[in-house]
């Protein structure tokens, strides 16, 4: 695996999507034992995609226009409730921790959601694992099976860094009525325009 794999592979991670967005909001508005049970959550659904990618599905969805669009309007309108959600302070960003408290399997399985919503992921897999595979590399299948696997553990690594910075700032914006009020503004936005991104993208 090499240095340069690592490097795209951390800021392709690094860039903000929904993963990012979930596992900040919910950090922010639950605390840090949340955000990691988030951050478990869109990993796991990086290791479903993975599987889909390398067991050649991507192809499938980038051929059936039917398929692509029914996994990508259910992906858009999970999005747009999220960010109802969290606008009215019902959703990621609930600020009232002894207020229903969700558990771990909720929260895992709300990342395991959002992120299986995205059709797109399987076809980066497919576009961008291949690029490190060299043309004349012996067992190509292993190889692409250890660079999936090196990206998702990227991803768990650049997700848990997102958690822990979102859990030391935690304090500060809790104690923020104000503070509060334009992250669940500025989460419910960013909820809502990822949604409309998928809802245009084409397969």
């Amino acid at each position: 695996m090499s240095f340069e794999f690592l490097l795209t592979a951390f800021i392709v991670c690094l860039a903000p999507g929904i993963g990012v967005i979930f596992t900040l909001s919910t950090t922010l508005g639950r605390g840090l034992r949340a955000g990691l049970w988030a951050v478990l959550g869109c990993t796991l659904a990086t290791v479903v995609h993975l599987g889909v990618a390398l067991a050649g599905l991507a192809a499938v969805l980038h051929t059936s226009a039917l398929l692509f669009s029914a996994i990508k309007y259910a992906g858009v309108a999970y999005l747009l409730y999220m960010a109802w959600g969290t606008l009215k302070g019902t959703g990621a960003l609930e600020v009232k921790p002894d207020h229903q408290p969700q558990s771990a399997a909720s929260l895992v399985r709300r990342g395991v959601l959002l992120n299986l919503l995205n059709p797109k992921l399987p076809m980066f897999f497919v576009a961008f694992l291949p690029q490190f595979v060299p043309a004349d590399a012996p067992h190509t299948n292993m190889l692409l099976v250890e660079l999936g696997f090196g990206f998702v553990a990227m991803t768990f690594a650049v997700f848990l860094l997102y958690a822990l910075a979102a859990g030391f700032l935690r304090a500060w914006v809790v104690e923020s009525e104000r503070a509060m009020a334009w992250m669940r503004r500025i989460f419910a936005a960013s909820f809502a325009s990822l949604g409309a991104k998928l809802a245009f993208e084409r397969a």
